[in-house]
């Protein structure tokens, strides 16, 4: 008996789910990479696996959070939040049966977060508040981009310019200060294209440059909005995989956008057990 896996992706930021509500897949690092390598395994920027939170955390209440969402990067490396990822997991979530469309409350390692699922269109998150402490700055083959310092459960450093984004060369990571950043960083490159718009590019820490990062989403977007002298607002941000939308209050920020799942399927055993 194989291993059941899905496919999914938020704006081409893609993920392969693992449901494993009882939490008994020994989901090694090796086998993560492997998974997400576009040549040997399924292909993927991150791997998502689907588990109960009384099986990863048996002692604590979890309160509304049913589910917990165990988040792995390409590289293998533990992660501590993906915008584009919930919103991928609680469509899983939805269209298999696990749970009803509505509120869905999820855990994750940077505490719960709320999504409103419909039973089709666009996923709206909750992702918390982004908080700003400072500033720094990233380097792409010796040019410096100042940029704002965000916790948006994971740390970006986001950086708004006035230039092209296409000729950025992000097939290696940008320099960043290991001091102000010591687990490393995602970096977003931000411009405006309208009085409201902006357009996006990334670089995540243990992945490499993809097509769409939510929570880097989120970070653009507070950066866009504070260079503007707004600390609140809403802002439509286009990634190179698509067109996602942040609200950014007092309290809180949420993050809207599509989530599909493309495909279902099951693992080899023999190739699961080779890694």
């Amino acid at each position: 008996m194989g291993v059941r896996f899905a496919k999914g992706h938020g704006t081409e930021n893609d993920f392969v789910l693992l449901p494993d509500p009882d939490g008994t897949l020994d989901l090694t690092a090796g086998r993560v990479r492997a998974l997400c390598d576009r040549r040997r395994g399924i292909g993927a920027d991150g791997v998502l696996r689907v588990v109960r939170s009384a099986a990863i955390h048996p002692d604590d209440d979890p309160g509304d959070a049913e589910w917990f969402m165990d988040y792995r990067n390409a590289d293998g490396s533990v992660a501590e939040m993906c915008g584009n990822g919930v919103r991928v997991f609680v469509r899983h979530l939805v269209d298999s049966g696990l749970a009803g469309a509505g509120e869905l409350v999820i855990g994750t390692r940077s505490g719960p977060r709320t999504a409103v699922v419909p039973t089709d269109g666009d996923v709206a998150v909750d992702m918390g508040r982004a908080a700003v402490s400072g500033s720094s700055t990233a380097t792409v083959e010796g040019r410096a981009f100042a940029g704002l310092v965000v916790d948006v459960g994971n740390p970006h450093l986001a950086c708004v310019t006035g230039g092209q984004l296409d000729d950025l060369d992000l097939t290696v990571p940008p320099g960043h200060d290991p001091v102000v950043f010591p687990h490393g960083v995602n970096v977003e490159f931000i411009r405006f294209i309208g009085a409201d718009e902006t357009a996006m590019r990334v670089h995540e820490r243990g992945v490499g440059e993809t097509r769409s990062c939510g929570t880097g989403t989120v970070a653009a977007a507070v950066a866009a909005l504070r260079s503007g002298g707004h600390e609140t607002g809403r802002l439509v941000v286009h990634t190179r995989g698509g067109v996602l939308q942040v609200e950014v209050d007092d309290e809180t920020t949420r993050l809207i956008g599509p989530a599909v799942v493309v495909a279902e399927g099951e693992l080899s055993d023999a190739w699961w057990q080779s890694y």
